[in-house]
C-alpha cells in the first residue's frame, strides 16, 4: 500500500510539472495573428527569427506597433530591423499595474537588443516614464532619444509570463540606424568642399609619359615658375636622331660606289 501511495504522489507531482510547463508555453506569431492590426509587425518578427527567441524565453514583454506605425521599422535597412524590434521586447513581464507601481513612476528596463552585446550608450534600455498628464510613456534609453510612444492598450496578457502591449509610436533609438551603414566604394567630397577636392592628386609613383603630358602639367603651374622645356628638348633628341641617319645613309652610298669600280 505504502508503495502504491508513493507511486500516485510521484504520477500527480509530474501532471502538476507538466501543467506547469504548459502554462508557460506560449507561441507569440499565434497571439498577433488574432490581430489584424498587428500582420506588419508580426511578420517582422519572423522574418527576423526573433519569434523564435521570444517563444525560449518564459517572462517576457512584447511592445508592439500598428501597421501604420510599423512603417517606422519596415523603412530600416534589414540588419537593422531586427536590432530595433529587439529593443521591443522587455526581459520581464510587465502590465499597466506593474508600470503603475513603479517607485519614483520612472525605469530603465532592459531590452533583448542588450544582450547581442551590439548595444551601446544605453541603446539596450527603454525608458518608461509615468509622465505628469497620466500617460504611460516609453523611448529609447540612448541620451537624447524622444520620449514619445505611448501605452495604446494591453494586446495580450497571461501573468507573470507573456504581456504584449500595443504602444503609439516604434521605438528606434538615433544611433542605431547608422551604426551598420557603410559602403565598399570611396567616399566623394564632402558638401561643400571645393570642386578641387575631387581632383585626384599626382604622386611620385604616377609618372608622366609622354612630352605632351609634362606641357599641359607645365599650363597649370604658376606664373612665377621657371618653363620647362621638354617638347624643346624632345625636339632636339628627334633632330641628333635625324642627322644621325643622313650620315648612315651617305657612307652607305660611297661605299657601293666602289664596289662598282
Amino acid at each position: 500500500m505504502a508503495c502504491l501511495r508513493a507511486t500516485t504522489a510521484a504520477l500527480l507531482l509530474t501532471l502538476v510539472s507538466s501543467a506547469a510547463a504548459t502554462t508557460t508555453k506560449f507561441n507569440i506569431t499565434e497571439v498577433l495573428n488574432k490581430s489584424p492590426e498587428f500582420l506588419t509587425f508580426n511578420g517582422l518578427l519572423s522574418k527576423t527569427n526573433l519569434a523564435e527567441e521570444i517563444n525560449k524565453r518564459q517572462t517576457i514583454t512584447v511592445l508592439v506597433v500598428d501597421n501604420s506605425a510599423a512603417s517606422g521599422i519596415t523603412s530600416l535597412p534589414t540588419d537593422t530591423q531586427k536590432k530595433v524590434l529587439a529593443v521591443h521586447v522587455i526581459l520581464d513581464y510587465y502590465d499597466p499595474m506593474k508600470l503603475e507601481n513603479i517607485e519614483k513612476g520612472t525605469a530603465l528596463l532592459t531590452s533583448l537588443f542588450q544582450t547581442t552585446g551590439a548595444a551601446t550608450d544605453r541603446m539596450g534600455f527603454v525608458n518608461y516614464t509615468h509622465s505628469v498628464d497620466d500617460q504611460m510613456v516609453f523611448g529609447s534609453a540612448e541620451p537624447g532619444a524622444p520620449l514619445s510612444s505611448q501605452l495604446v492598450k494591453v494586446v495580450a496578457c497571461r501573468p507573470y509570463n507573456l504581456s504584449v502591449m500595443q504602444v503609439s509610436a516604434a521605438i528606434i533609438p538615433p544611433s542605431i540606424s547608422s551604426s551598420g551603414k557603410g559602403s565598399s566604394a570611396a567616399p566623394g567630397p564632402a558638401y561643400g568642399s571645393s570642386s578641387n577636392a575631387s581632383v585626384p592628386t599626382i604622386t611620385e609613383a604616377e609618372t608622366l609619359e609622354s612630352p605632351d603630358e609634362a606641357s599641359a602639367l607645365d599650363d597649370d603651374a604658376p606664373a612665377s615658375s621657371p618653363p620647362v622645356h621638354s617638347a624643346d628638348t624632345a625636339a632636339g633628341s628627334h633632330t641628333s636622331a635625324g642627322n644621325t641617319v643622313v650620315v648612315r645613309t651617305r657612307v652607305w652610298l660611297v661605299g657601293l660606289m666602289i664596289l662598282m669600280v
